[in-house]
Protein backbone atom coordinates (compact mmCIF):
# COMPACT_ATOMS: atom_id res chain seq x y z
CA UNK A 1 0.00 0.00 0.00
CA UNK A 2 1.34 3.40 -0.99
CA UNK A 3 1.03 6.25 1.46
CA UNK A 4 0.70 9.78 0.20
CA UNK A 5 2.93 12.07 2.20
CA UNK A 6 1.23 15.18 3.43
CA UNK A 7 2.72 18.60 3.89
CA UNK A 8 1.60 21.73 5.67
CA UNK A 9 0.02 24.68 3.89
CA UNK A 10 -0.27 28.41 4.33
CA UNK A 11 -3.63 29.81 3.23
CA UNK A 12 -3.31 33.50 2.38
CA UNK A 13 -6.26 35.84 2.27
CA UNK A 14 -5.66 38.13 -0.72
CA UNK A 15 -6.91 41.68 -0.18
CA UNK A 16 -5.35 43.16 2.95
CA UNK A 17 -2.71 40.41 3.25
CA UNK A 18 -0.94 39.89 -0.10
CA UNK A 19 -2.00 43.27 -1.47
CA UNK A 20 -3.38 46.55 -0.19
CA UNK A 21 -7.15 46.39 0.12
CA UNK A 22 -8.46 49.08 -2.20
CA UNK A 23 -11.97 47.62 -2.41
CA UNK A 24 -13.26 45.45 -5.26
CA UNK A 25 -9.85 45.05 -6.88
CA UNK A 26 -9.71 43.37 -10.27
CA UNK A 27 -7.22 45.45 -12.31
CA UNK A 28 -3.48 44.80 -12.19
CA UNK A 29 -2.93 48.55 -12.66
CA UNK A 30 -4.50 49.18 -9.21
CA UNK A 31 -2.78 46.22 -7.53
CA UNK A 32 -0.20 47.09 -4.87
CA UNK A 33 1.70 44.27 -3.15
CA UNK A 34 1.97 44.46 0.62
CA UNK A 35 5.52 45.02 1.86
CA UNK A 36 7.33 41.68 1.82
CA UNK A 37 4.39 39.81 0.23
CA UNK A 38 6.28 38.21 -2.66
CA UNK A 39 9.17 37.28 -0.37
CA UNK A 40 6.64 35.82 2.11
CA UNK A 41 5.24 33.48 -0.57
CA UNK A 42 8.79 32.45 -1.51
CA UNK A 43 9.57 31.71 2.17
CA UNK A 44 6.49 29.46 2.33
CA UNK A 45 7.60 27.68 -0.87
CA UNK A 46 11.16 27.23 0.41
CA UNK A 47 9.87 25.84 3.72
CA UNK A 48 8.13 23.07 1.74
CA UNK A 49 4.61 24.28 2.49
CA UNK A 50 1.79 24.54 -0.03
CA UNK A 51 0.90 28.19 -0.70
CA UNK A 52 -2.80 28.86 -1.35
CA UNK A 53 -4.91 31.99 -1.83
CA UNK A 54 -8.49 31.98 -0.52
CA UNK A 55 -10.43 35.15 -1.30
CA UNK A 56 -14.04 36.32 -1.24
CA UNK A 57 -14.79 38.14 -4.49
CA UNK A 58 -18.33 39.44 -4.08
CA UNK A 59 -17.58 42.16 -6.65
CA UNK A 60 -18.53 39.48 -9.20
CA UNK A 61 -21.92 38.94 -7.54
CA UNK A 62 -22.42 42.70 -7.36
CA UNK A 63 -21.74 43.13 -11.10
CA UNK A 64 -18.56 45.22 -10.64
CA UNK A 65 -16.43 42.76 -12.63
CA UNK A 66 -16.49 39.24 -14.12
CA UNK A 67 -14.99 35.96 -12.94
CA UNK A 68 -12.63 36.19 -15.93
CA UNK A 69 -11.28 39.44 -14.44
CA UNK A 70 -10.52 37.67 -11.13
CA UNK A 71 -8.78 34.84 -13.02
CA UNK A 72 -6.78 37.31 -15.13
CA UNK A 73 -5.61 39.15 -11.99
CA UNK A 74 -4.58 35.85 -10.40
CA UNK A 75 -2.60 34.93 -13.53
CA UNK A 76 -0.89 38.33 -13.35
CA UNK A 77 -0.08 37.75 -9.66
CA UNK A 78 1.33 34.31 -10.53
CA UNK A 79 3.60 35.89 -13.17
CA UNK A 80 4.76 38.55 -10.70
CA UNK A 81 5.55 35.85 -8.12
CA UNK A 82 7.32 33.71 -10.71
CA UNK A 83 9.65 36.64 -11.44
CA UNK A 84 10.95 36.40 -7.83
CA UNK A 85 11.08 32.61 -7.71
CA UNK A 86 7.80 32.16 -5.82
CA UNK A 87 4.50 30.47 -6.65
CA UNK A 88 0.96 29.92 -5.40
CA UNK A 89 -0.13 26.27 -5.65
CA UNK A 90 -3.80 27.19 -6.11
CA UNK A 91 -5.99 30.29 -6.12
CA UNK A 92 -9.52 29.80 -4.75
CA UNK A 93 -12.13 32.53 -4.82
CA UNK A 94 -15.81 32.76 -3.99
CA UNK A 95 -17.82 35.04 -6.30
CA UNK A 96 -21.10 34.50 -4.41
CA UNK A 97 -23.01 36.75 -2.03
CA UNK A 98 -26.39 36.04 -0.37
CA UNK A 99 -27.77 39.47 -1.42
CA UNK A 100 -26.22 39.62 -4.89
CA UNK A 101 -28.01 41.64 -7.53
CA UNK A 102 -26.90 39.01 -10.10
CA UNK A 103 -29.16 35.99 -9.61
CA UNK A 104 -26.68 33.23 -10.49
CA UNK A 105 -24.34 34.43 -7.72
CA UNK A 106 -27.11 35.01 -5.14
CA UNK A 107 -26.52 32.18 -2.73
CA UNK A 108 -25.37 31.46 0.75
CA UNK A 109 -22.46 29.05 0.43
CA UNK A 110 -19.91 27.67 2.86
CA UNK A 111 -17.21 28.64 0.33
CA UNK A 112 -17.74 32.28 1.24
CA UNK A 113 -15.69 33.17 4.31
CA UNK A 114 -16.42 32.90 7.26
CA UNK A 115 -17.44 29.50 5.85
CA UNK A 116 -14.53 27.04 5.58
CA UNK A 117 -15.42 25.71 2.10
CA UNK A 118 -12.51 27.11 0.07
CA UNK A 119 -10.04 25.79 2.65
CA UNK A 120 -11.65 22.36 2.99
CA UNK A 121 -11.94 22.04 -0.82
CA UNK A 122 -8.18 22.66 -1.12
CA UNK A 123 -7.49 20.16 1.66
CA UNK A 124 -9.46 17.54 -0.33
CA UNK A 125 -7.56 18.31 -3.56
CA UNK A 126 -4.05 18.47 -2.06
CA UNK A 127 -2.36 16.24 0.56
CA UNK A 128 -2.41 18.91 3.28
CA UNK A 129 -1.24 18.25 6.84
CA UNK A 130 -3.97 20.29 8.57
CA UNK A 131 -2.35 20.03 12.01
CA UNK A 132 0.70 21.96 10.75
CA UNK A 133 -1.15 24.39 8.46
CA UNK A 134 -2.40 27.91 9.06
CA UNK A 135 -4.26 30.79 7.45
CA UNK A 136 -3.13 34.42 7.42
CA UNK A 137 -6.03 36.85 7.24
CA UNK A 138 -6.77 40.46 8.03
CA UNK A 139 -10.46 40.11 8.99
CA UNK A 140 -12.32 38.15 11.65
CA UNK A 141 -14.20 36.24 8.91
CA UNK A 142 -10.86 34.88 7.62
CA UNK A 143 -9.95 33.62 11.09
CA UNK A 144 -13.42 32.08 11.57
CA UNK A 145 -13.05 30.21 8.27
CA UNK A 146 -9.67 28.82 9.35
CA UNK A 147 -10.97 27.70 12.74
CA UNK A 148 -14.01 26.08 11.11
CA UNK A 149 -11.65 24.17 8.77
CA UNK A 150 -9.59 22.98 11.75
CA UNK A 151 -6.42 24.98 11.08
CA UNK A 152 -4.59 27.70 12.99
CA UNK A 153 -5.64 31.29 12.26
CA UNK A 154 -3.22 34.23 12.32
CA UNK A 155 -4.27 37.88 12.12
CA UNK A 156 -2.13 40.15 9.92
CA UNK A 157 -2.90 43.84 10.17
CA UNK A 158 0.07 45.59 8.58
CA UNK A 159 3.83 45.66 8.48
CA UNK A 160 6.10 43.41 6.47
CA UNK A 161 4.44 40.14 5.47
CA UNK A 162 7.78 38.32 5.06
CA UNK A 163 8.73 39.17 8.66
CA UNK A 164 5.29 37.98 9.81
CA UNK A 165 5.57 34.72 7.84
CA UNK A 166 9.12 34.08 9.06
CA UNK A 167 7.80 34.18 12.65
CA UNK A 168 4.73 32.08 11.79
CA UNK A 169 6.84 29.36 10.18
CA UNK A 170 8.88 29.02 13.39
CA UNK A 171 5.63 28.28 15.21
CA UNK A 172 4.52 25.78 12.54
Amino acid sequence: MMTISTRPAVFFDRDGVLNRDVGFLFEASKFEWMDGAREAVRLVNEAGYFAFVVTNQSGVARGFYEESDVQALHRWMADELDAVGAHIDAFEYCPDHPEAPIARYRRDTDRRKPGPGMITDLMKRFPVAADRSFLIGDQERDLEAARAAGIRALLFRDGNLATFVREALKLG
